[in-house]
């Protein structure tokens, strides 16, 4: 990918790069692509543009290839961040307990922007973003939750066929057949494989085939995000909140974004028509619409 320049391999660089991190001159990068020491794990971050923060935090089929469009349209007016969780992308797992809220603490807190920022996150990233507004409230200006639930939400809705070929084929170890059909779930929906964006879904299915190898290595423990679940905290937030969520999803998203709506005092839903759940890649230009109407009415 053009815009991922990989790590620095030059000292002098990598010295005058965390020289501006200390400053809290993170704003003053064109574009830089970085690996980052965090929690014993290296975390892959871009970061790029100037003024209103954006935080972009993938989904948990995905990497942060899931925001090429995002990145690249929004970089020209915001300063936008977008990482790699870890077992994610170029992220690696390692040994050792850990959860990806406190990766994503130990990340802005070491980039230390200098504004409340707008956090977009899609699935369990929407999750993980959810938990970190409900745990910093003050440190967020909104809430963008693509496809996503809050943690503790439980449902009473029929599983969709297609997770039990799952269970059966990730038993066989056949890391190629689940992405497959993670993929036909997950970026299908209820559509025909033919009849979506061939070149988007073949990135979903690269990513996650990256997150199932990563997996398989059975390197790190995830903790929960919280004690907590957030389905029984969210009347605590009081910043703006935009679920957005895809047509053709699963029914428990369209379920969660729902029960959300009446927990949520200033909330706001969208459908993206012809979309599941990676709505921002199957529907770049409309999900963009949406964003940015969004990010226009929050930001100062």
């Amino acid at each position: 990918m053009a815009e991922m320049i990989g790590c620095f391999t030059n000292r002098v660089m990598a010295r005058i790069f965390f020289a501006l991190l200390a400053v809290n001159a993170i704003a003053a990068f064109a574009e830089e692509a970085v690996m980052l020491d965090v929690n014993e794990a290296k975390i892959f971050f871009e970061v790029a543009g100037q003024g209103q923060p954006l935080v972009f935090i993938h989904a948990g089929v995905a990497d942060s290839r899931q925001w090429n469009n995002e990145f690249r349209s929004l970089s020209t007016e915001y300063n936008v961040l977008r990482y790699d969780m870890r077992g994610f992308g170029q992220s690696d797992p390692v040994d050792g307990e850990f959860s990806h809220l406190d990766d994503l603490l130990s990340l802005l807190d070491e980039l230390s922007f200098d504004e409340p920022v707008i956090l977009i996150g899609c699935s369990m990233g929407g999750a993980t973003a959810l938990d970190y507004a409900l745990l910093h409230p003050q440190k967020v200006r909104a809430l963008v939750l693509v496809d996503s639930a809050p943690s503790g939400l439980e449902l009473d809705l029929p599983t969709p066929p297609k997770f039990k070929l799952v269970a059966e084929a990730d038993k066989a170890g056949d890391l190629e057949l689940v992405a497959e059909l993670e993929t036909q779930i997950w970026f299908d929906g209820d559509r025909q494989s033919s009849d979506v964006d061939q070149t988007m879904r073949q990135l979903a299915y690269d990513m996650n085939l990256i997150a199932l190898e990563n997996d398989a290595r059975e390197l790190g423990t995830r903790l929960p995000n919280s004690d907590t679940p957030a389905i029984d905290r969210l009347d605590e937030l009081q910043i703006p909140v935009l679920a957005i969520v895809g047509d053709n999803d699963i029914p428990y998203m369209h379920a969660a974004a729902e029960a959300m709506s009446s927990k949520i005092s200033n909330y706001q839903r969208v459908d993206i028509a012809n979309a599941a759940h990676l709505p921002n890649m199957d529907q770049p230009e409309e999900f963009k619409r949406v964003l940015e109407t969004f990010i226009q009415s929050v930001a100062r």
